[in-house]
């Protein structure tokens, strides 16, 4: 029996789905053009929530935007991690995918907590929802920086094409 999309949350079936997608997308146009878009599609998506209605509809204004955003995800952090192994020698590349995988975790983390008091400086300490807006707003935006700085540093940054993925001399 084939694999349905979704079947279960840790069957990876939408994991499974963007890696191929991710994979062809880096066989034609190299790592780094891969990342870039990822990390702007992310940063528009966050852009997107940053604007959101206090009054907004769950369907129509944020479910497309995580979609979204988690395509922006699936894009950057695949041959960001490609990108980060690839420089490794053979033996060394177990050692390279803990260090990438634990700085996307640290990472997040402190990304996470630096937006949460973004967030509260941001918002009047009311518990009603269009109280909380402002501070939320602020961290979206926050975090769309981020991410957009993300975007521009790989674009700057990083080798075009296969060269992205050649070992550095």
């Amino acid at each position: 029996m084939g694999r349905r999309l979704g079947a279960g949350a840790d069957d990876g079936g939408h994991h499974g789905l963007m890696v191929g997608l991710s994979g062809k997308f880096i066989a034609l146009v190299g790592p780094k053009t891969i990342l870039v878009v990822g990390l702007s599609v992310l940063a528009a998506v966050l852009v997107m929530l940053s604007r959101l209605p206090a009054d907004g509809d769950f369907v129509a204004d944020v479910l497309p935007a995580s979609l979204l955003a988690a395509f922006g995800m699936s894009l950057a952090y695949i041959p960001a991690t490609m990108v980060g192994v690839s420089g490794a020698r053979p033996e060394e590349t177990g050692l390279a995918s803990g260090l990438i995988n634990t700085t996307y975790q640290v990472g997040s983390a402190v990304g996470l907590a630096a937006m949460v008091a973004v967030a509260a400086a941001n918002q009047s300490g009311s518990a009603e929802a269009a109280d909380l807006l402002p501070g939320f707003k602020a961290a979206f935006s926050g975090a769309a920086v981020v991410a957009a700085a993300g975007a521009v540093l790989a674009l700057i940054g990083l080798r075009s094409g296969k060269a992205a993925m050649a070992p550095a001399e």
